[in-house]
């Protein structure tokens, strides 16, 4: 299985699954396909049913890396550990993988959100240390907000999660997260779908006789970043994962980089959501 090494030495695998609005049986046929790095969320409302999807494949806990998320509503020291337990009951798991901070403002009139932020990322350290955690990460955190924990944490972010994916790769934050030697894990790397009928998605899926989702996977893979993507159906779950046999080559790589706005979901942690 091919890997990522976070800053502080653990290894998962290189692609993940996406698990918002994913129900029982799409985790329970991500499981039988070969996945093992679930994303979910305390907000996706399906922590429980990745718990039960390992009960019924027979997968043992330890085999399978799972993250979650603390939500807007769940921010602030008491309410993390308090959250935090919860989706560990939900799991039912002594542990998670990775745990995030779901969104850096609770909303968006929050004047009191960096504090808000340190207090969440203080009991998230407190569990770290108790082995509760694995590894430690931010979500949808642009580099100014991530500056904020980094002035005052004892633990580093391991995972920098945010949209990402050709027409909307966010450069910057890209760079910047490399440069603190923090993973960056891609949600919609296919831009919800967007992204798959652009040309020159379409014209590089006939070069490499590859489907256009994995094109985009592999453009990921090669910028060094995890993607999660997310399937319905055991064949598209396969494809997903079968992006390690080919190469897309510099120049080829360079027009993704180059290509024109696309894809945008409309979530940003600073403005109210755009609906396209």
């Amino acid at each position: 299985m091919y890997t990522f090494t976070l800053n502080n030495g653990l290894k998962i695998p290189a692609i993940g699954f996406g698990t918002y609005k994913a129900g029982l049986d799409s985790i329970i046929k991500a499981l039988e396909e070969g996945y093992r790095y679930f994303d979910t969320a305390s907000y996706y409302g399906n922590e429980g049913d990745i718990s039960l999807a390992l009960i019924r494949t027979g997968i043992k806990r330890e085999e399978v890396f799972i993250a979650s998320k603390i939500w807007k509503s769940d921010m602030g020291y008491e309410n993390t550990l308090k959250a935090f337990s919860q989706t560990l009951e939900n799991l039912g798991s002594e542990y998670a993988d990775v745990i995030m901070i779901h969104w850096p403002r609770p909303n968006l009139n929050d004047e009191e959100w960096k504090a808000l932020d340190l207090e969440t990322w203080r009991a998230m350290e407190y569990l770290y240390s108790q082995g509760k955690i694995k590894a430690l990460g931010l979500s949808n955190f642009l580099p100014y907000h991530a500056e904020n924990i980094f002035s005052r944490c004892e633990v580093m972010p391991s995972v920098a999660q945010f949209e990402f994916h050709p027409g909307h790769t966010q450069a910057f934050a890209l760079e910047y997260y490399r440069r603190k030697g923090i993973q960056v894990q891609a949600w919609s790397p296919m831009g919800r779908g967007r992204v798959l009928d652009d040309v020159l998605i379409r014209e590089l899926s006939g070069k490499y006789h590859v489907t256009p989702a994995q094109v985009c996977i592999r453009f990921c893979i090669q910028e060094g970043v995890m993607p999660l993507p997310k399937a319905s159906s055991p064949e598209r779950m396969r494809e997903n994962l079968a992006c390690m046999d080919f190469v897309i080559d510099d120049e080829d790589m360079s027009r993704i980089e180059n290509m024109p706005p696309l894809g945008w979901s409309g979530e940003h942690p600073d403005r109210e959501r755009v609906k396209i």
